[in-house]
């Protein structure tokens, strides 16, 4: 590993960094490679980032304007994925420098040695500087996080989610409680969280023991938002079924985008049956096109100078009007100003909604298509991802796994007044845990 960084001003340098928080480590890394010659600085894409952590903050252009500004940094270019090869063989610089933190981990170690292969194609060298203790990029965002930060810029981290990871999950959160469930779990990679929460009409009525027919006024619905804001940063799309008339929709619009929510989704189904999977005889009906599209109108007047999302909700195949029904409302919706498309389903499975989101692609249209898995389905999320859906919506799984222990609890005591009637139920969390789940303020 070579130590005396020499400057030749015809050696060229290749740094690749996020961008997103920088600290002292950051400026350590470019300065010592200005040592060393001319320095380009390879800035991680949204996409390359959320291949291996969050989304960054801030989005590319903001993080690469950043850099670019930098004392020392002649170009900033982007780097697409986390692997240095494509860039680090189009540019063919004599020097790659970074952190010596990169040694640790999979992830990071295995892009090391990819690094120190390719530049042997050259002769090039890989300089390796002591991590600045004590700081670091996922530290500060954890900070913030901590402060509140993330969650007040969460409005438009919605779309730029969509447009770097191939499927979201998306999980229903009916309170702060669930909210704070849902933004900290963690599959068994250690890496793999949900990207957005929900606000289900359908559980934000249950919750407070009433049936989903639109009776939950919305200044209830804006407080359970309230109460999701203050525990997660995750993005939040709020259901909110079909919206009412036009003067309705622009005033909720302009509550949500008050509200900081990323996205609204309304329903083109007038009828109050849900998921076509209800069991009811209730007929299934849908707003014809024009009267829809004055609906986007009204949310399009009222978010001009908003980042809130549209999102059209199209009940084709739960009413029998078929893919070319399908297909006609989403083209309509989207020239009319909505940004994604729900496309729901019905229990016979997901085929309907995979040959729709095919159709789409096929026709050219890239945005958004999102998805309600129907119970019975049995297709994984890989299916969803290569059929070209964006995002996977769990909308009411957290409410509906508590109920039945709740039951089976009220019951338990009830039967056996010897006991507090939790002590042995393997669901029930202790006290202690309960408490600890909820960090003190101070």
């Amino acid at each position: 590993m070579r130590n005396d960084y020499e400057s030749d001003a015809e050696q060229t340098v290749y740094v690749g960094m996020v961008g997103d928080m920088l600290h002292a480590g950051h400026i350590n890394v470019i300065r010592t490679a200005a040592r060393l010659g001319k320095v380009t600085v390879g800035v991680l894409t949204d996409a390359a980032v959320v291949s291996y952590k969050r989304l960054p903050i801030l989005g590319y252009a903001e993080r690469a304007g950043v850099v670019a500004n930098i004392k020392g940094v002649s170009r900033v270019v982007p780097q697409d994925t986390l692997s240095y090869a494509a860039n680090l063989r189009a540019l063919r610089p004599d020097f790659v420098v970074h952190g010596d933190d990169w040694a640790k981990g999979q992830q990071q170690s295995g892009a090391r040695a990819e690094v120190i292969q390719v530049l042997s194609d050259w002769g090039g060298q890989l300089i390796e500087i002591p991590y600045t203790a004590g700081i670091s990029s996922t530290q500060l965002v954890l900070a913030h996080e901590e402060d509140g930060l993330l969650a007040r810029s969460r409005q438009g981290r919605l779309r730029r989610l969509l447009a770097a990871k191939p499927l979201l999950r998306v999980i229903e959160a009916h309170s702060g409680l669930s909210a704070r469930i849902a933004s900290e779990a963690v599959g068994q990679d250690g890496k793999t969280r949900f990207d957005a929460l929900w606000q289900s009409s359908l559980a934000d009525a249950t919750v407070r023991g009433k049936s989903d027919r639109e009776v939950v006024d919305k200044a209830h619905r804006l407080r359970t938002i309230e109460e999701i804001s203050e525990v997660s940063h995750l993005p939040l799309i709020y259901e909110g079924r079909a919206g009412g008339t036009p003067d309705q929709v622009y005033d909720l619009t302009r509550s949500l985008d008050y509200a900081r929510v990323s996205a609204l989704c309304l329903d083109d189904r007038l009828s109050l049956a849900r998921n076509g999977d209800t069991g009811t005889d209730e007929p299934e009906l849908q707003a014809p096109i024009p009267e829809f599209r004055q609906k986007i109108n009204a949310f399009e007047a009222a978010s001009r100078a908003s980042e809130i999302m549209l999102i059209s909700g199209i009940g084709s195949f739960v009413t029998g009007a078929g893919l070319a029904d399908a297909m006609a409302r989403a083209e309509a919706f989207l020239q009319a100003g909505s940004e994604a498309i729900l496309i729901r389903g019905t229990p016979d499975g997901p085929q309907q909604v995979f040959e729709f989101a095919r159709s789409l692609r096929s026709n050219g249209i890239l945005a958004p298509i999102l998805v309600e898995p129907v119970a019975g389905w049995s297709a994984g999320l890989a299916a969803f991802e290569e059929a070209g859906i964006n995002a996977v919506i769990y909308p009411n799984q957290l409410l509906r796994a508590t109920i039945r222990p709740m039951e089976r609890l009220a019951q338990s005591i009830l039967t056996d007044d010897q006991r507090d009637g939790a002590g042995d139920l393997p669901d029930v969390i202790s006290i202690p845990d309960l408490l600890a789940m909820i960090p003190e303020n101070f």
